[in-house]
């Protein structure tokens, strides 16, 4: 096999292949095309010393808002990509039936980073969310399209992976559990996932777990009081243990309100680490709280997951979760994305969403990635 690119001096972390040494990543035509130590070099072959790093499989942001400039909450992706190192955004319900082309030919198709979307139940997506504005979108029944959600669903099958919708009292009103109801309606006649968003009750935590099917996932899952996973006595909600049990998944979801650092200690001490680390990126937390997915990554290393554990929970496990299997890893033949990150220490300041801080010592940088088998440093 001639190789185009190879990565070499690096750690290799690959959670797919349980694989963590020094050793080597090769890529051609947009694919891993070896992984070992001494891969053959042509004289075209291009190498990057990457000593000092750690290479993992194409980072995936699962939960980010990267339709910018069709709505308020919107992020340049490519920007977003660079500092993060992130190689795929799934954007989560900022666009609808109603916009999702523009989204698709504007956004999507000229971005040099992957980008799938979760397809909002809404209309016209999350329209009114700012720093002045606050309309949850979920809270008018007339803006619930399932027709059309299917329908442009089957018309991007390459972009959306799924069905998106945001319910609480913030997202849904007094509707409540009703714009899940239709979500899942929609996601279950186009055969694919549903990713629920919840915030203050109602409806609550056990209400929306009821309804969530196996690779159905709940985003915001270690959310502060009210809603929270965890009891008043630092134990876990049945709801929670039952609905992991039948194969919900349970996303991070940062963003600007729904990442508590006390809820995460409880969740983490009785053993339930999430499923996927994700920031919710968008233009109201880019600076903070979340700023971007190797932050929030950073944040659990500084609460004790274990690194290979962080690092499937933002490679693998997304990318099952949206059943793109050639994404998340670095065996042989897929998709030709790795990340660079590298551990540094120091004395680092985390904050969550409701103003508790965290001195840690440890913080998971990105110096660059390889998208579709070139290097992007």
């Amino acid at each position: 096999m001639s190789h185009e690119l190879i990565l070499t001096g690096g750690r290799v972390i690959d959670p797919s292949q349980s694989l963590d040494a020094v050793t080597e990543v090769g890529f051609a035509k947009g694919k891993v095309s070896g992984i070992g130590t001494n891969l053959k070099r042509d004289p075209q072959t291009k190498i990057q010393d990457v000593k000092g790093f750690i290479v993992t499989p194409g980072l995936i942001d699962l939960h980010t808002h990267v339709y910018w400039g069709g709505t308020s909450l919107g992020v340049d992706p490519d920007l977003y990509a660079k500092k993060s190192g992130v190689t795929t955004s799934v954007d989560t319900g900022s666009a609808g039936p109603g916009n999702f082309p523009g989204f698709a030919r504007h956004v999507i198709a000229p971005s040099r980073s992957r980008i799938y979307a979760y397809l909002h139940i809404s209309h016209a997506g999350i329209y009114g969310f700012s720093r002045d504005v606050h309309v949850g979108e979920s809270e008018d029944m007339r803006l619930m399209d399932p027709r059309g959600a299917v329908k442009v669903a089957a018309e991007y099958p390459d972009e959306i992976i799924g069905i998106k919708v945001r319910v609480g009292r913030h997202a849904s009103g007094d509707q409540g559990i009703a714009p899940l109801d239709v979500a899942l309606d929609a996601a279950h006649e186009a055969g694919i996932p549903l990713m629920a968003h919840i915030d203050e009750p109602p409806p609550t935590y056990e209400d929306v777990l009821a309804k969530l099917r196996p690779g159905d996932v709940l985003t915001h899952a270690f959310r502060p009081f009210p809603n929270s996973p965890a009891t008043a006595q630092g134990t876990i909600k049945p709801a929670v243990l039952a609905a992991r049990k039948r194969g919900v998944l349970f996303d991070i979801g940062h963003g600007m309100g729904s990442f508590a650092f006390k809820t995460a200690r409880a969740m983490l001490a009785n053993g339930f680490e999430p499923d996927t680390i994700s920031s919710d990126v968008h233009a109201l937390c880019i600076d903070g709280p979340a700023h971007d997915l190797v932050t929030t990554m950073s944040k659990f290393l500084c609460l004790g997951m274990d690194l290979t554990a962080i690092i499937r929970s933002a490679t693998e496990t997304p990318a099952r979760a949206i059943k793109r299997h050639d994404l998340g890893t670095l065996k042989v033949g897929a998709a030709g994305d790795a990340s660079l990150i590298r551990i540094d220490d120091g004395d680092f300041d985390y904050v969550d969403v409701v103003g508790e801080h965290l001195a840690g010592q440890k913080r998971i940088s990105a110096h660059g990635m390889v998208m579709r088998g070139e290097w992007w440093g």
